[in-house]
């Protein structure tokens, strides 16, 4: 066990200082107070977007990075959270905040349930059955007549801002802040859990699964382990997204395109890394908003070929993802003797 623990410190991937500490609260600070700048409803929402797809591509991050598996379906978890939270507050009236509680506990005892049969896979046949599953979900919602099939649930506007409902029609400051407390909250928890013995074991099962089940790691239940903790980060972005639309549909809340778009973001921002995908999320979410102002219609196809570009040349020149550009003393603590 201590071996295993010992391999997994030789490339303490998420470590910080405390120099990049002081800069990150600095930057937490200036987010906070961001709004008294005045900034429009665009800019809002692009941050907003930002905040939500760096949590989404942290998720994947765990599973991938932590674990080694690469999953194509994970958008699965996004969907079941947007409806847990949407049909409690449609059909029963209750706060969409309990529905997105509901929506965490779905989705951890779903990760469990078909993480116990195909995390026994590995490499392209994981990646293969969690597309296969993803899909799957989307077609099940897309004929259950119960959450309204394929024209989905039309969620009720309230009068007035809503605490309760979740609902703020005046200003996009309320759901900002939202946003920013669950980006927050995510990253220090997943900075917290790398810095843990389970954070160790899960490097040192991706590292080589035969070492560590050698050395005494249960590298099944390890991985269902890292499965269920990333589906519990993506449910809520799930259940704040349907809130902020206030509309939710199989197309839209299952779509394959959530997989692909947070697998590119953390693999362009550097995989293992817990920076990796926050710097992805920050250069393509601007290019694909602003692509689609400037472009128009065809801002949608644009913003793919822009994507295909920036990734090939990132796995050509940058294998590792942008966040090798950035001196290594500078995101990681000295090495242990």
């Amino acid at each position: 066990m201590d071996s295993a623990l010992q391999l997994a410190r030789k490339e303490p991937l998420w470590h910080t200082n405390r120099g990049l500490a002081a800069l990150l609260a600095a930057v937490a600070l200036l987010l906070l107070l961001l709004p008294l700048f005045g900034p429009n409803s665009f800019y809002l929402h692009l941050m907003i977007t930002i905040f939500m797809y760096a949590v989404m591509s942290q998720s994947w991050n765990v599973i991938a990075g932590l674990s080694g598996q690469i999953s194509l379906g994970h958008g699965l978890f996004f969907g079941v959270g947007a409806y847990a939270s949407s049909i409690l507050y449609v059909e029963y009236g209750l706060t969409p905040w309990l529905g997105l509680l509901v929506g965490i506990v779905l989705c951890a005892l779903i990760a469990v349930l078909i993480g116990i049969p195909m995390l026994r896979l590995s490499g392209h046949y994981f990646a293969i059955a969690t597309l296969l599953i993803g899909i799957s979900f989307q077609v099940v919602f897309q004929r259950w007549e119960l959450v309204g099939a394929a024209s989905g649930l039309w969620i009720p506007l309230t009068e007035t801002d809503s605490w309760v409902a979740l609902q703020f029609h005046d200003s996009k400051v309320p759901y900002y802040y939202i946003f920013l407390v669950f980006f927050i909250v995510s990253y220090a928890a997943v900075w917290r859990l790398n810095q843990s013995k389970l954070g160790f074991r899960l490097r040192a099962v991706r590292d080589d699964a035969d070492a560590a089940a050698s050395l005494g790691i249960n590298v099944a239940r390890h991985k269902i382990i890292a499965y269920v903790i990333s589906a519990v980060i993506m449910a809520p972005m799930g259940s704040l997204f349907a809130q902020y639309l206030l509309i939710v549909d199989p197309d839209r809340m299952f779509n394959i395109e959530i997989s692909i778009l947070v697998l590119l973001m953390t693999v362009l921002g550097g995989i293992g890394n817990i920076w990796g995908p926050l710097l992805g999320v920050a250069i393509l979410i601007p290019i694909s908003e602003y692509s689609r102002i400037y472009l128009g219609g065809t801002g949608g196809a644009v913003d793919l070929i822009f994507y295909g570009l920036i990734l090939m040349l990132i796995s050509i020149f940058r294998p590792q993802g942008l966040i090798s550009f950035f001196p290594r003393h500078l995101l990681e603590r000295k090495r242990q003797r």
